[in-house]
C-alpha cells in the first residue's frame, strides 16, 4: 500500500475517529446477512473500526496503520474480534481463510497498476464462493491529497465502473453488481460499490512493466484448485518456459512476474475440465477484457497459448507465430497448446515458440522507447 497514505492514517488515527463515521451501516449489515453464523469475515482497511459493529462475528480488523488497528480494538474489541496489522497488497492470511471481505475505500489507496495483484491476494484469502463487498470512488487518474487536507499525503486512485469490473473479473471474481451513487454536492467523485464472489478460477498475475503477457485459454479445474496456471504434471508450459529462458522457477507465477516481467492471464475465466467445453461467445467476450488489460498495462507482447481461442475470437485460419492483427496496440504471438493432449508437439518446439514471443516483446519494447 502507498507508504505516504499509511503514514497519514497512522498519524491521524485519533482525529479520524472523530471526523469520520460508518456512512452506510445498512450495506454492511446486508453483507453480514450473506454469511453463515460463525463464518470468519474480514474488515480490510478497517481504520478505527467504524463498521465493526455492523459486520457480525467473528471478524478480523486489518489495517496497514498500527494506530488504526489499536483504535479499532480499543473501541470495538471483545469476543469474536481480532486485529491484524498488514499491508493490503501482501495479505498475511491463509488460503481460503475468510467467507467474506468488507473493503470500504481501502483499495482506493493502491496505485491503479498494482490493484490486479492486490486483488489476486484477496482472491487467495477468500474461500470459493466467498463474498466481496468493495467500495471505491469514481474518476480518472490519481491524486495525492495536499497539505491543507485534513489527512494530507494520502494517495487516491480513481476508477471507472467498466474498468473496475474488468479488473475484478481478471482477479478471479464473479461480479454480481457495480453501482454508482450521485456525487455529493461540490464533489466530482461518486461512491461506487461492487458486490462479487470468489470464483473457482485463477487470478491474473499482472502488473506494470511487463515484458511478456502469457494468455491461456482458460483454467482447468485442477489448475484453479492448485492456484497455478498450467499446473498438471503433464502440461509442458513450465518446462518449455524454463527451456526458453523466460522463467527460472517452476510453477511460480508471482516469481515469473517479479523476476522476469512475465505476466499471466486467461481469455476465459470459467474453469473447466477441458478447453473444448468453452464456446465461441465466451472466447469473444473474454477477449474484450484481455484487450482492455493489454491496452492499459502495455506489455511488450502477448502470447496466446493454444490456437483455439484466437481462432474462435479473431481469425479462424490463424497459424502459430506472430499474427497480422495486434490486440490493444500490442503485438500478438499465438503458439500451440502445451497440454498433454497435444503431446505430438515436443517441448523443444514449444520452447522455441516462447523464445520467439519473448523476442517479439523485446523488439517491440525497444521500438517503443
Amino acid at each position: 500500500m502507498d507508504e505516504r497514505t499509511v503514514e497519514a492514517y497512522d498519524r491521524g488515527a485519533g482525529d479520524y475517529v472523530d471526523k469520520r463515521r460508518a456512512y452506510h451501516p445498512d450495506r454492511a449489515e446486508a453483507f453480514a446477512v450473506l454469511l453463515e453464523p460463525g463464518e470468519l469475515r474480514l474488515d480490510l482497511g478497517s481504520g478505527p473500526g467504524h463498521y465493526l459493529p455492523h459486520l457480525g462475528r467473528p471478524v478480523v480488523a486489518a489495517d496497514a496503520a498500527p494506530a488504526m488497528v489499536h483504535a479499532a480494538l480499543t473501541r470495538h474489541g471483545g469476543p469474536g474480534v481480532s486485529g491484524v496489522v498488514g499491508d493490503i497488497e501482501t495479505l498475511p492470511f491463509a488460503r481460503g481463510a475468510f467467507a467474506g471481505v468488507w473493503a470500504s475505500k481501502s483499495f482506493q489507496h493502491v496505485p491503479a497498476e498494482r490493484l490486479p495483484l492486490a486483488l489476486a491476494g484477496l482472491h487467495r484469502a477468500l474461500a470459493v464462493g466467498g463474498v466481496l463487498d468493495l467500495t471505491m470512488f469514481t474518476g480518472d487518474g490519481s491524486e495525492v491529497r495536499p497539505a491543507d487536507d485534513d489527512f494530507p499525503g494520502r494517495l487516491f486512485a480513481w476508477w471507472q465502473p467498466d474498468a473496475l469490473r474488468h479488473v475484478l473479473t481478471g482477479a478471479g471474481f464473479d461480479v454480481e453488481a457495480v453501482e454508482v451513487d450521485d456525487p455529493p454536492a461540490g464533489d466530482v467523485h461518486s461512491r461506487m460499490t461492487a458486490r462479487a464472489r470468489r470464483a473457482r478460477t485463477l487470478a491474473d498475475t499482472v502488473g506494470p512493466g511487463m515484458r511478456l503477457l502469457i494468455c491461456g485459454l482458460n483454467p482447468s479445474i485442477y489448475a484453479a484448485d492448485a492456484g497455478v496456471g498450467f499446473a498438471r504434471s503433464n502440461n509442458r508450459f513450465w518446462a518449455a518456459a524454463r527451456a526458453a529462458g523466460i522463467v527460472a522457477v517452476d510453477r511460480d507465477p508471482p516469481a515469473a512476474l517479479r523476476r522476469h516481467g512475465v505476466g499471466m492471464t486467461d481469455i476465459v475465466k470459467r474453469a473447466t475440465v477441458a478447453a473444448a467445453e468453452l464456446t465461441t461467445a465466451e472466447y469473444r467476450a473474454g477477449l474484450v477484457r484481455v484487450e482492455h488489460l493489454v491496452r492499459w498495462l502495455r506489455p511488450g507482447a502477448i502470447c496466446f497459448v493454444g490456437l483455439a481461442g484466437w481462432r474462435a475470437a479473431v481469425d479462424r485460419r490463424a497459424v502459430a507465430g506472430r499474427q497480422p492483427a495486434d490486440l490493444g496496440g500490442v503485438p500478438v504471438y499465438v503458439m500451440p497448446s502445451t497440454s498433454g493432449l497435444n503431446a505430438r508437439v515436443p517441448v523443444t518446439e514449444l520452447a522455441a515458440h516462447l523464445r520467439a514471443a519473448a523476442a517479439l516483446a523485446d523488439t517491440n519494447t525497444v521500438e517503443s522507447v
